[in-house]
C-alpha cells in the first residue's frame, strides 16, 4: 500500500492551460505581451533566469508561471520552469509530473540540471519539480549552489522561470530575487493593498532585485473601463468572441 506522501509524488494527468486551449484569447495575448516586454527589457543584459512571485498566497502565481512558460516555448525558446516553492509546490501537478528527485535533490547532491529537469507535453518546455520538501527552504534557494545551478542551466535553456513563494509570507522569494536576473510580481486585482505591494517592492529592491513588471490577474472587465475597452478592441481585431 502506498503512503499518502508517496501518492502525492506520483504523476497525474496534466491540467489544461489557457495558452494551449485558447491561444487567441486576450489572456494568452497578455502573456505574449509580457514575453515581448521582458525581451526588450533585457536588450543590453538578457534576462536568462526570472523569478515569479506575489505578495500573498492565492494570487495565481503558479498558473501564471505555467502559461508564461508555455507562450515562451511556443515562440521557439527552450524554457525550463523551476518549482522553487519548497513549501507548497504545485507545478508538478499542473503538468502531471511526479514530484520526486527535483530541485532539492539537485542542490543537496550536486546533480546536473539536465539530469533532473523533466520534459512536458508542450514542445520546448521542461519542468524541474521541487522534490522532497526541506527543513530550510530559504537557505537552499539563497545558496551558492542555487546560483551555480541557475548559471549552469543557462547553457541548456534560453529561459529559466522560477516559481517562488509569496514575499510577505516567507523570505524565500526575496532570497531568490537576489539570485535571478529579474522579478515578475503577480497581483490578483482587488486582493492586496498598495501598501502591501510597496512592502513587496521594497524587500526585493533591498537585495538588489530587479522588478521587470507586474502581471495583473483576474481583472473584472465589466467594472474596469480601461481593460474592458482593451478587451473589446482585441476581440474585434481578431474577429472572434474569445474570453480573456
Amino acid at each position: 500500500m502506498k503512503t499518502r506522501r508517496a501518492a502525492k509524488r506520483e504523476a497525474t494527468a496534466p491540467l489544461t492551460l489557457i495558452a494551449e486551449t485558447e491561444p487567441r484569447s486576450a489572456a494568452s495575448e497578455a502573456y505574449r505581451t509580457l514575453r515581448t516586454n521582458i525581451q526588450f527589457a533585457g536588450l543590453d543584459h538578457p534576462c536568462r533566469n526570472i523569478v515569479v512571485t506575489s505578495g500573498t498566497a492565492g494570487e495565481g502565481k503558479t498558473t501564471s508561471v505555467a502559461n508564461f512558460g508555455a507562450v515562451c516555448a511556443q515562440a521557439g525558446s527552450r524554457v525550463c520552469l523551476v518549482d522553487s516553492d519548497l513549501r507548497r509546490p504545485a507545478l508538478h501537478r499542473l503538468f502531471g509530473l511526479a514530484n520526486d528527485g527535483g530541485l532539492t535533490k539537485a542542490l543537496v547532491e550536486g546533480l546536473p540540471f539536465a539530469e533532473v529537469a523533466r520534459p512536458t507535453h508542450i514542445p520546448n518546455l521542461w519542468v524541474l519539480p521541487s522534490g522532497v520538501l526541506p527543513p530550510n527552504p530559504a537557505e537552499l534557494v539563497g545558496s551558492r549552489r542555487m546560483r551555480e545551478l541557475l548559471e549552469a542551466a543557462s547553457s541548456s535553456f534560453d529561459l529559466i522561470v522560477c516559481d517562488s513563494p509569496p514575499v510577505i509570507a516567507v523570505s524565500d522569494g526575496v532570497a531568490l530575487a537576489a539570485q535571478c536576473d529579474g522579478v515578475i510580481l503577480v497581483v490578483r486585482a482587488g486582493m492586496v493593498s498598495h501598501e502591501v505591494l510597496r512592502r513587496v517592492a521594497d524587500q526585493i529592491e533591498a537585495v538588489k532585485g530587479k522588478i521587470l513588471g507586474v502581471l495583473l490577474n483576474s481583472v473584472d472587465l465589466s467594472r474596469d473601463g480601461y481593460y474592458y475597452a482593451y478587451y473589446r478592441h482585441y476581440q474585434a481585431y481578431n474577429g472572434g468572441d474569445q474570453k480573456p
